[in-house]
């Protein structure tokens, strides 16, 4: 499976829950998936080693995988 890439500042959105969420602080914690929803956007602060995208939604900055996110893509009007 090839990983996704976005850009820095790009909007995504969590398109699935991963079995748990880690906070993307200096020493992150492990939260429970239902922290976000599926459907709910973000913002993409930076990349992370092991295939990890800093998100900052709203309750927060998450670590979180490339499957779990879908680009937004706006409409060009």
């Amino acid at each position: 499976m090839t990983e996704k890439e976005f850009p820095i500042g790009a909007k995504v959105r969590a398109i699935a829950r991963p079995p748990y969420l880690k906070t993307a602080e200096p020493m992150p914690m492990l939260r429970p998936p239902d922290v976000i929803d599926v459907g709910e956007e973000g913002i993409v602060l930076d990349r992370r080693p092991g295939g990890y995208w800093g998100v900052r939604f709203a309750r927060g900055a998450f670590l979180i995988e490339s499957q779990y996110l879908e680009q937004v893509v706006s409409p060009s009007n």
